[in-house]
């Protein structure tokens, strides 16, 4: 670290430091010049502090001509973001940033926790990423039928992103930026998939129909244990139950739920779950769907 930028660093510890309630200070230097993390800015800092503080707030300033983003949450919010693991600067931040400010090691201890995924995290964010893939997949076949080849290009190497990210998150591994990286040392045979969709010497239409066969068959042989978390909850119900009711229950509490009805059907049609028509208590259908499972009859 230069003087220059020692300089700065002081100044700043020195002026955040009379915040009340301060935890913590991660920092994270714009190397490159154009990171998107830092929203064009020389600098993002993240403030943590305790929970009587605002939630969130962000502030934009400009010190010896450095253009500092700076981010300020409370405890109980940064935790929440990092449970969910779905804001890319916190995240990014957590791991990789420069530490200068750590109360009673409050920073050094949720960055180490914040390494291994907890069963239940990890259980949804493989739903998750399994429901997007899904999605894609579908979406993808949409626009092969209406012979609009390129919209099905971009929908499978999305398709094939959440794909690699399942494969990550199966092995307790963070997903990163450049997560292709991470995949062609762990996962060869997606990260081939991933160059036989973009450099293959076949017709863009060939590559398409031919990735999408092999992803397709490679993820679905994994939609059980990708479905782990709805399928244990309908275990745990007595009796099959509405798509309200399971959209209902804590352990989906804070995922987007938007592509589970999807997901039902998939499972249906694949005889993993099943589907019972129960007389409806609405008086616009008679007959409503619930869903469970198949149990013994012993």
């Amino acid at each position: 670290m230069n003087a220059q930028i020692l300089t700065q660093k002081e100044q700043l510890v020195a002026g955040l430091s009379q915040l009340r309630g301060l935890l913590g200070i991660v920092a994270l230097w714009n190397a490159s010049g154009f990171s998107v993390l830092t929203e064009g800015n020389d600098l993002l800092l993240i403030v943590v502090l305790e929970d009587e503080s605002p939630a969130s707030s962000t502030y934009h300033y400009i010190q010896d001509g450095i253009r500092i983003q700076e981010r300020r949450l409370s405890k109980g919010h940064i935790e929440h973001l990092l449970a969910m693991r779905d804001d890319r600067a916190v995240t990014r931040l957590i791991i990789e940033g420069d530490i200068w400010v750590d109360r009673d090691d409050y920073l050094e201890g949720i960055r180490a926790s914040f390494l291994k995924y907890p069963a239940l995290l990890k259980q949804q964010k493989l739903l998750s990423e399994f429901s997007l893939f899904l999605k894609r997949s579908l979406q993808c076949k949409e626009f092969i039928f209406a012979d609009e080849i390129l919209d099905a290009y971009g929908s499978l190497l999305r398709a094939i992103h959440h794909w690699g990210r399942i494969t990550l998150i199966e092995e307790d591994v963070l997903p990163e930026i450049t997560m292709w990286q991470q995949i062609r040392g762990r996962n060869p045979e997606v990260y081939k998939l991933y160059e036989e969709l973009t450099e293959s010497p076949e017709t863009l239409k060939q590559r398409v129909e031919l990735v999408l066969l092999a992803c397709e068959f490679s993820v679905m042989s994994k939609m059980e244990d990708c479905c782990a978390l709805l399928i244990g909850i309908l275990e745990e119900a007595e009796k099959p139950i509405s798509v309200q009711e399971l959209l209902a229950h804590p352990f989906l509490k804070g995922m987007s739920t938007a592509n589970i009805p999807l997901m039902l059907n998939k499972l249906a049609r694949k005889s993993i779950i099943k589907e019972v028509a129960v007389p409806a208590e609405e008086e616009l259908f008679s007959l409503e769907i619930h869903y469970g499972v198949f149990k013994d009859s012993n």
